[in-house]
């Protein structure tokens, strides 16, 4: 007898119950020895570059797909052919999409590229990749599935990952968490109840460039810190519309109504979707949702910050020619360019915190220690201003320098205070195992989410609110109509 068999029967006859590991670890648990079976919902231009990634992941079978667009080429590439030539290196086809016209996308062109990589890779024993419209008949059939990876535009986040974390699925999800406070809220408080394992797509907070940061603050380099100035050249793509699109024809093979999710209905518009959605505040979150979760991210790690006290916004305005005259004309967008000021209460043994932003390009003055050290601002950075010095890194946290440069004659570099990443998708690959927690998981994201948002909701009402995070309110009605967004009938949450 075969020793498997031999076993078999013993346990058998003893009266033992073999249960699968997996069983024993409870709902959305998965054995270390086996492959997490991954759905990817949403592969427009920045799906399609997760999943890209997510291919090359020995531990990760990507099994099942969703989006509204079956195929189209009217995506937007950052660069010439950036999107295809990434694909090609990718799945190493250096003809791929030769002679297609314009950046193309969508569930078909996410199933070839997934079937062909994988056939590549497992050969007859490899089961094409299921590719489905509606994300919520993915949910219901694809019963095998551990995780999803979510890539919708940002109003869709919070549907998907919801409905997803109800079945017991861990959660991958693009950043900005989502548009809306009331969902990032939502969002944290369903990874608790469900157990399963969380994270927003913010790699630099899993970066050693963040961590090095994190420590130079903490050992006391600068002082106290009491102010933090962070900067963006964003928006890099079409906004500050005055006046909403002109009807377009639906493309084929594109559910607009679908896409459209909870919004309220409206005639279709290439100027509401493909990349331009960030620009809308109906789904998206403008320079300061889209790009501010890294940054903050990575000011609120250094700081150890918790929920924001005030806040307070102002946008540009928009000068344009009515009936021969010039005119200030107002946004129907999120803005070309705004700035805010959020303040923080002091924490233990941390002073409260003035934190400014300002996108668009523009930015700040620098400091007198600075400008003795002739130092230019990148396009996009960060400044925390400590009582005895400045540090001053990248827009995500990274290459962090003190000022003025005399700090640095008796500047000792702090011991490692803190264990370091493994990166952004092994930590979360290790908490889908049942390993410790990711790093920017939707509890600790929440905080930052609703910060960026009431950022949005300051500059939408031209108030200075304050946010009552325990009774889930500002002190101001029409910013608290905001805090939530309008649901179509079915899509609730």
């Amino acid at each position: 007898m075969k020793r498997r068999n031999f076993l078999t029967t013993a346990v058998t006859a003893a009266g033992i119950t073999v249960i699968p590991r997996h069983v024993l670890g409870g709902i959305g648990y998965v054995a270390p020895s086996d492959k997490l079976n991954i759905a990817c919902i949403g592969t427009g231009t920045q799906g399609t570059r997760v999943m890209l990634d997510l291919l090359k992941i020995p531990d990760i079978q990507i099994t099942a797909l969703a989006d509204p667009v079956k195929d189209d080429n009217r995506y937007q590439n950052w660069g010439e052919f950036e999107l295809r030539n990434n694909i090609r290196r990718s799945i190493e086809e250096p003809l791929w999409d030769e002679g297609v016209k314009g950046c193309r996308a969508g569930r078909e062109p996410a199933k070839r590229i997934i079937d062909t990589w994988y056939t590549k890779k497992q050969g007859a024993t490899y089961k094409a990749c299921t590719a489905y419209e509606d994300f919520r008949e993915l949910l219901e059939k694809e019963t095998g599935i551990d995780a999803v990876v979510v890539g919708t535009p940002d109003h869709q986040h919070a549907q998907v990952a919801v409905k997803a974390m109800g079945k017991g699925k861990h959660v991958l999800c693009q950043k900005p968490m989502t548009n809306a406070v009331y969902e990032a809220r939502l969002m944290a408080e369903t990874t608790t109840k469900t157990g399963v394992a969380t994270q927003v797509s913010t790699a630099n907070a899993s970066s050693a460039d963040v961590d090095s940061l994190c420590e130079l603050i903490w050992s006391g380099a600068i002082g106290p810190v009491r102010e933090v100035y962070n900067w963006s050249n964003r928006p890099v793509w079409q906004t500050g519309f005055t006046q909403l699109p002109e009807e377009q024809k639906v493309p084929k093979g594109f559910n607009w109504d679908l896409w459209l999710g909870r919004a309220e209905m409206r005639p279709f518009s290439y100027d509401y979707t493909h990349t331009v959605f960030r620009s809308w505040y109906d789904f998206g979150t403008g320079a300061l949702g889209d790009m501010g979760c890294y940054s903050f991210a990575a000011i609120y790690r250094a700081l150890k910050l918790g929920h924001v006290s005030t806040v307070e916004a102002s946008a540009n305005t928009f000068v344009g020619v009515v009936n021969g005259n010039p005119q200030q004309i107002p946004y129907a967008s999120h803005p070309h360019a705004m700035n805010a000021h959020f303040t923080f209460p002091a924490r233990a043994g941390m002073p409260a915190v003035d934190l400014y932003w300002i996108d668009g390009g523009m930015k700040f003055s620098r400091t007198k220690e600075l400008e003795e050290d002739g130092i230019e601002f990148a396009p996009e950075g960060l400044l925390f201003v400590g009582d005895y010095g400045r540090i001053l890194c990248s827009f995500q946290g990274g290459n962090p320098r003190v000022f003025p440069s005399s700090l640095n004659k008796d500047l000792i570099k702090p011991p490692q205070m803190i264990e370091r990443s493994k990166g952004h998708i092994p930590d979360w690959i290790e908490a889908c195992r049942g390993g410790k927690k990711a790093r920017s998981t939707f509890e600790s994201a929440a905080p930052i989410t609703e910060a960026l948002n009431l950022g949005i909701i300051a500059m939408r009402t031209r108030k200075r609110l304050t946010w009552d995070p325990v009774g889930f309110k500002t002190n101001n009605e029409e910013a608290n109509k905001l805090l939530k967004p309008t649901y179509r009938a079915g899509w609730e949450l």
